[in-house]
């Protein structure tokens, strides 16, 4: 009789419990998911209710991503991601930038610590194995730059004895001189102020990244040159946001669309680039409506 009840009382309280853990875990979940029904990233419900949406950005590339001296995000892409939380949220300062930097914008959308990334990320069909890209906003190419006084005006000449080339680590440029180029000798860093650092005090002969990015350094850092202006055909640059993160995705492109009938990516060019790069430099940039001409 005691062995009966000792088992009856056992089998109701595991009943119970199983109960439990499976009412808690619903509940979580419904918590962090708003109405999409999976935790990985919010809804724009959500969003809306949560009313803020998380953007990464860089602090240390200018024109595109940094930090200015009162302590504000600023920059190209940062431009177009204020306007993307104004039409999204009603108020642009209700877009949370999170810094990151080149090597870890796909953990940042994998883990959930972003909604999207802005940070003149590049599209390859590598990258997009791991995260969903958004219609284009901005093309470009490769370029090198060096010292004027030992200029690199061939790639061939990186392959020399002694000769490092300077990379971001987790840029497409990395990965282009690893596939392309395996003898030249990479010297990687994981921030573009380290790079550039890393070029001045003559650690390395060149730099290879985005080519608007390396003009725009040049030019405000007398005795170094683009010396290889433009190699390894033609990128373009996008929002990512989360794989399968479709609901998202397919606002940012009507978004892009819209703003390109209001010619809203050529006004951040000129808001943000321009000085930089002058009015010529503007149809080699911008993509309007997510369409590449």
């Amino acid at each position: 009789m005691r062995k009966g009840l000792k088992l009856l009382t056992t089998i109701v309280l595991t009943s119970l419990l199983v109960v439990g853990v499976a009412a808690c875990g619903n509940g979580n979940e419904d918590k962090n998911s708003g109405s999409t029904g999976s935790s990985k990233f919010a809804s724009i419900e959500q969003l809306k209710k949560n009313g803020k949406i998380r953007i990464g950005v860089f602090a240390d590339k200018p024109p595109f991503g940094y930090v200015d001296s009162e302590g504000k995000n600023q920059g190209f892409d940062v431009y177009i991601a204020k306007r993307f939380a104004k039409d999204l949220l009603g108020d642009e300062s209700k877009a949370e930038f999170v810094l990151v930097d080149a090597a870890s914008r796909v953990a940042y959308l994998e883990s959930n610590k972003v909604d999207i990334i802005m940070a003149n990320f590049t599209v390859t069909d590598e990258r997009k194995e791991k995260v969903d890209f958004a219609d284009p906003y901005m093309k470009l190419s490769f370029g090198i730059v060096s010292p004027d006084s030992a200029p690199i005006t061939a790639i061939d000449q990186l392959k020399e004895k002694g000769k490092k080339l300077i990379v971001a680590k987790g840029t497409t440029a990395e990965s282009y001189f690893t596939k392309e180029y395996p003898d030249v000798e990479l010297l990687k860093f994981d921030q573009y102020t380290e790079i550039f650092a890393a070029l001045k005090d003559g650690r390395g002969a060149a730099i290879a990244n985005d080519n608007t990015e390396l003009i725009a350094w040049a030019k405000s850092n007398p005795g170094f040159t683009v010396s290889i202006p433009e190699f390894g055909g033609q990128d373009t640059i996008a929002p990512a946001v989360a794989k399968g993160n479709k609901e998202l995705l397919d606002w940012i492109n009507n978004e892009l669309g819209t703003l390109g009938k209001e010619k809203f990516i050529h006004e951040a060019y000129n808001e943000t680039l321009k000085e930089v790069y002058g009015e010529g430099f503007t149809d080699q940039l911008v993509v309007e409506g997510g369409k590449v001409e």
